[in-house]
């Protein structure tokens, strides 16, 4: 288990679609481990293969203490709709209000290949959402309307600094 660099806004790597997973063994298992590793020491609550340089269906969501490991996941089932603040690790220093689905459920294979499912609204909502777009080639500034709707957070205003306070990078 190590951690490795996070892929960037403008690395073409982060645009890729990630492929099935159809092999569970050890390259896998190791993946896995480096993404929930990387994202803790970033810190984040989430992070997905493409944003470690991997075209792979796979991903780690971590809420409450709660490590969700995901392959090959796909959304189900969606209700409601939620609109709040959002980062991601591949692009540092910046959030941005989206709205996405209040309540999620997600089916996916765990690191042995058994299905699990999982639902969750809030964080853990939010954060399979954007996990997911992540292994679409989707990042969460494609649904702004304008890249002037970022806020740089850290920059010392009281302002961005409360929305750096109240925002986890998500991936």
């Amino acid at each position: 288990m190590s951690v490795r660099p996070i892929v960037l806004l403008g690395d073409p790597r982060l645009r890729l679609k990630g492929k099935p997973v159809d092999s569970f063994g050890k390259y896998l298992h190791g993946l896995l481990d480096d993404l929930a590793h990387t994202m803790r020491n970033a810190p984040g609550v989430g992070l997905a293969a493409p944003q470690l340089g991997e075209a792979m269906q796979a991903c780690v969501v971590e809420v409450e203490n709660q490590l969700y490991e995901l392959v090959n996941p796909r959304m189900v089932r969606a209700t409601g709709d939620d609109r709040d603040l959002e980062g991601c690790l591949s692009i540092p220093g910046y959030v941005a209000y989206v709205t996405r689905r209040e309540r999620v459920w997600v089916v996916a294979q765990d690191r042995h290949g058994k299905r699990i499912k999982v639902s969750g609204s809030g964080l853990l909502g939010r954060a399979l959402q954007h996990e997911l777009d992540h292994l679409d080639g989707k990042l969460y500034i494609d649904y702004l309307d304008s890249m002037d709707e970022l806020m740089a957070v850290g920059t010392g205003d009281d302002e961005t600094e409360a929305a750096e306070e109240r925002t986890p990078a998500l991936a």
